[in-house]
Parts: structure tokens; C-alpha cells; sequence
């Protein structure tokens, strides 16, 4: 399972493309999997045929795990080293069960960049090394090296044996318990020896729910205990069953995992619910000018076979508002305690897809023209509505627009993206009795909610803001006006 950055340290296999016996090329995409951030589609570094499928449908897999091997046949693959090849989406299996006498301490000493797994995206040094190293202490390496005169003396080592009962991080030789960096922090702040903590994951890895079971009172144990158990070893045909959503006996009842984006979403709200205090106004007003202005757009020849909706103009109005605010785009570092002003805006949409809510944005929107943000919403829209939203679309973002007036909804108070300082709801466009020069006519109206941190946004600059949004949609001239 490679290394898809942003600190992502698990990834869920959504489907397989092949299966054992298919024939591979280097480059051709072989699965597809689910990361806190994104579905990503894997694409195999080998030739060859498919020997192996590690984990199955629905899988939570581990970074650096091997979840498919290759017999790339010939008994040798040149092209990847065996160094490399163990970290990866993949593993290059020799046809011939020969052990090789001991070239780990060889592989681990060639130097190591970013293996190009995926376009954009690499497996760091450091985890190139971590598991052959494990390797070492009791199983054979996944990638086929030439064999060394003196192969009688590693036959003790050369059988394939289940590597979770060698390895297990208790046993002879073992050194630093194995725990991922996070795993390692909560452990830290639970005040848990990771010495002492009985490891349950893959290849001896301790896991947030062994830490957990240490720093619990005697009787959790008990109930922590059959946690591990689905995710422990590979390829059982029991481990797809926890993807696909539980039915009572009776019927009333319906248990769905939460994993994946829905997990990730789930985490950061409620981090940043309880960590960024929150303050959300509101304002009413007439937005019946800006409508006209929509379909004067939508008939013109500049906007031809572009997508013109009242998003546009208010996510145009919004970059317009910041330029009057630029304070509003800005973040909280903690660790610094410091306010970092942005000068650029990237420009977050809120999009709900059959993943969970997603939230990519238009990089630099700020500097795109009417006709470029409108290709630029499209483009981000339907990326996400298909599922293919990389990770890195949504990194960076400044200020986050949701729309949740295409729900019929009339506005909401939102919860910060985090790493914001403000979001923008927008309300449901309706036909409402409105006093217009001084009588009482149909027009129409909408709400905005603007919800904002307070450690770095007063009651003043959040209420200018949204003002002046609300001021731009009420009269669309000040677009020029004011830009």
C-alpha cells in the first residue's frame, strides 16, 4: 500500500481490477482504493502475471503493507529493486520458491528516493527501510534477488511461515516496539510503556486499540480483546464482511461502518467544534438583481457553454469581500500562536457525494476572471460528484462556501473547515413578500450565514464581511465598482 502523503497512514481497498492469473503491465491500474481523503486508483509497477491477492474487497490496509504480488517470471526483475519493491502497492514473487541467502543488509544500504507509485505521490525513504528490517528477523523478502553461493546457511529462514506469530514485536531480537507515529503520540499522552503493550496488528504493529486496552481499568481488557481480530491476517474471506452495512434480525436496525472520507469528515468537525470557538451571523436581504443578472449571463456570448448559477456570482461576490476584509482569510497556529494572513485565496466548495461531504477548492481563485471560475466550478463539481477528488484538491484551502439552499434548506450555522477561519451557508432562493421602493412586491430573497473563528475574527470584521457580500449580490454592479 503506498505512501499517498498527508500523513495518511491506512487505505481501504475498494475493488480489485485483476485477479490471480491475469497478466499486468507496468502502469496498469489494478485497484482501487479509499484514504481519508480521496479514492485513488493504484497502478502496478511490474510485468508480469498476478500471483497473489494479499487483502480482500473492503480491507483496511495498513501504508507499507503488501497487498498483491506478482510473478514477473524469468526469476528475476531488474527493474524494481528488491528494496523498493516491499513498501509498495506491490511485490515481485519469483517463480521458483528459492530462498536468497541474506541481502537485506545490502538493500538497506542503496540509496532511496520516491518510489513513483502513483502520478505525484511516492513512497518516503524511511518506510523503504522499516520493513525489511522485519523481513530479516524471520520470513523471506517479497522480490527475487539472485542467490548467493552460500544459500544452505539461511535454509532455517527459508519457509514462508506466518509472520504475525514470528514477528509479533515481543520475540527474540526485537528492538522498538512497532507503532506508527500517532499511535506512538497517544500512547505518550495516555502515559502507555508501548514496552508493555501487547501488539494485535498486522506484522506485530501496535494499534490505537492496544494502547487503548493498556491504559484501560483490568476489565477492558475483556471487551478490547476481539477487536483486532477481522483486520489480523490478510486474504481471509471473513475481512470484506465489516464493509457492507449490518441488519439486525429483527430489521429495525442498521449498522454502517464509518470509514474512509465519513471517518475523516467525522474527526475534523468535532476537532474543530470543540477547538475553534465559533460565532455565526446572519443576514437577509434581496437578491433578485443578481438573478436577473444570472440569466443575462446564461443568454450573453462571453459566458457561451460555460455553467452560470447564482453560486458563481455569490462565490464572485465572496472574493470581491475579501479583498475589502483581507483579515477574514486567514488561520490559527497554535503551535506558533500566531495569525497567518493569506494572500491568496483558495476557494473551498462544500460538496456532498456518495462518499461523505468533500471539500476540494479552486486554488488561487481569487485571480481568476468570471469565465475561469465558472470552468473552475465545474470542473470541481463534477470531480467530486464522480469521486475522483485527489487529495491534494483539498489541501490548502483559505474560506469554504456550502450551499445548502439546494436543499430547500433557508440557511444554517456551519462548522468551520479546519485550518479556516470563516464559512460561508447559502440559503434557498425563494419568492418573498419584500418592501421595494417603498412597497410591498414579490422579490427574491435569500440568507446568508457566515460562521467564523473568534480567536481571529471580532464581531467587526466578520460583520463587514458579510455585509459586503450581501451588498454585492443586492446591487451586482459593485462587482465592477468595487473589484
Amino acid at each position: 500500500m503506498p505512501d499517498v502523503g498527508e500523513g495518511l497512514t491506512e487505505a481501504e481497498i475498494l475493488k480489485w481490477y485483476v485477479q490471480p492469473g491475469d497478466t499486468v503491465e507496468d502502469g496498469q491500474i489494478v485497484c482501487e482504493v479509499e484514504t481519508a481523503k480521496a479514492a485513488v486508483e493504484l497502478p502496478i509497477p511490474f510485468d508480469g502475471t498476478v500471483h497473489e491477492l494479499r487483502f480482500a474487497e473492503g480491507t483496511t490496509v495498513d501504508v507499507g503493507q503488501v497487498i498483491i504480488s506478482v510473478n514477473v517470471g524469468g526469476g528475476a526483475a531488474p527493474e524494481v529493486p528488491a528494496a523498493e519493491a516491499a513498501p509498495v502497492a506491490a511485490a515481485a514473487v519469483a517463480p521458483a520458491p528459492v530462498a536468497p541467502a541474506a541481502p537485506v543488509a545490502e538493500e538497506e544500504a542503496e540509496p532511496q528516493g520516491r518510489t513513483p507509485v502513483l502520478v505525484g505521490y511516492g513512497v518516503a525513504a524511511s518506510s523503504t527501510k522499516r520493513r525489511p528490517r522485519k523481513v530479516a528477523q524471520g520470513a523471506v523478502p517479497a522480490a527475487p534477488v539472485a542467490p548467493a553461493p552460500a544459500a544452505p546457511a539461511a535454509v532455517p529462514v527459508a519457509v514462508p511461515v506466518s509472520v504475525p506469530e514470528q514477528l509479533n514485536g515481543h520475540g527474540p531480537g526485537a528492538g522498538r516496539p512497532l507503532a506508527k507515529p500517532p499511535v506512538r503520540k497517544l500512547a505518550k499522552d495516555l502515559g502507555v510503556d508501548l514496552a508493555t503493550v501487547t501488539p494485535t496488528g498486522p506484522d506485530g504493529i501496535i494499534t490505537r486499540e492496544d494502547v487503548h486496552a493498556a491504559a484501560a481499568p483490568a476489565p477492558a481488557p475483556a471487551v478490547e480483546a476481539p477487536a483486532p481480530t477481522p483486520v489480523a491476517q490478510p486474504v481471509a474471506a471473513p475481512v470484506a464482511v465489516p464493509a457492507a452495512p449490518a441488519v439486525s434480525t429483527d430489521a429495525r436496525e442498521t449498522r454502517i461502518p464509518v470509514k474512509g472520507v465519513r471517518k475523516a469528515t467525522a474527526a475534523a468537525m468535532v476537532g474543530s467544534a470543540f477547538t475553534a470557538p465559533h460565532v455565526t451571523e446572519f443576514v437577509t436581504f434581496d437578491i433578485t438583481r443578481t438573478m436577473k443578472l444570472v440569466e443575462e449571463l446564461k443568454s450573453g456570448t462571453d459566458m457561451a457553454g460555460l455553467r452560470v448559477n447564482p453560486l458563481l456570482l455569490i462565490a464572485k461576490a465572496v472574493l470581491v469581500a475579501v479583498r475589502r476584509n483581507p483579515e477574514i482569510n486567514a488561520a490559527w497556529d497554535e503551535a506558533a500562536q500566531e495569525i497567518v494572513l493569506k494572500h491568496y485565496v483558495n476557494l473551498g466548495i462544500a460538496a456532498a457525494t456518495p462518499r461523505g461531504l468533500l471539500v476540494p477548492n479552486i486554488k488561487d481563485a481569487h485571480a481568476q476572471t468570471l469565465p475561469e471560475l465558472s470552468a473552475s466550478l465545474s470542473e470541481l463539481i463534477s470531480t467530486a460528484r464522480e469521486g475522483k477528488t485527489t487529495p491534494a484538491a483539498m489541501q490548502g484551502g483559505t474560506f469554504t462556501i456550502t450551499n445548502v439552499g439546494v436543499f430547500g434548506v433557508d440557511t444554517g450555522t456551519p462548522i468551520l473547515n479546519p485550518g479556516e477561519s470563516a464559512i460561508l451557508a447559502v440559503g434557498a432562493i425563494k419568492l418573498q413578500p419584500w418592501v421595494h421602493k417603498g412597497k410591498v412586491k414579490p422579490r427574491q430573497v435569500t440568507t446568508l450565514a457566515l460562521s467564523f473563528d473568534h480567536r481571529l475574527v471580532d464581531g467587526e470584521l466578520g460583520s463587514k464581511f458579510l455585509a459586503d457580500v450581501a451588498a454585492i449580490l443586492e446591487q451586482p454592479k459593485r462587482l465592477i465598482s468595487w473589484a
